[in-house]
């Protein structure tokens, strides 16, 4: 038996399709992302891993007036009435008047002066505080300078201010 051409084609045409489909059609529906490829899967996250701890990240320790008041004081600084510019101004002066003092620079809006003396250099600092403001000596590290010409320097200005 011999099929027309007529014939031929449309049945070619109908098993490509059917071939190409292949199972496509028979085939169940994926039910869940477990289905998937492990790469194409959707990234699992433990719901305590979401987010990190944050319960004591703004937590201010607590600090006592004795504390406070005690700070400065081991820090071998002193107090100085009056508002922290006015402070500046008159240790600017003392310093001026403090023999073997070279002045490299100022800076009132950190409150602080550059100095050289007996061949120590450092920061006198100027900050405000409850009682008027406070003066001390900051070595380049950023910690109070305790060497012999910060100590003398500061007991120069402690006279000479009042403080």
């Amino acid at each position: 038996m011999r099929l027309s051409s007529s014939l031929v084609r449309p049945l070619a045409l109908v098993l490509l399709v059917v071939s190409v489909a292949g199972c496509s059609w028979f085939k169940k529906g994926a039910k869940g992302d477990y289905a998937l490829a492990p790469e194409t899967r959707p990234l699992e996250v433990p719901p305590d891993l979401n987010l990190p701890n944050t319960s004591g990240a703004m937590q201010i320790p607590a600090a006592s007036q004795a504390t406070a008041a005690a700070a400065p004081a081991a820090a071998g600084g002193f107090t100085v009435a009056g508002t922290r510019d006015e402070a500046f101004t008159r240790v600017g002066e003392a310093l001026a008047g403090v023999e073997g003092v070279t002045i490299a620079s100022r800076a009132q809006l950190l409150g602080t002066y550059d100095v050289s003396y007996e061949g120590a250099s450092f920061l006198v600092r100027v900050s405000g505080v409850e009682a008027g403001a406070y003066v001390t000596a900051v070595d380049p590290r950023g910690l109070p300078a305790t060497s012999p010409a910060a100590t003398k320097l500061l007991a120069a200005l402690k006279a000479k201010l009042g403080g």
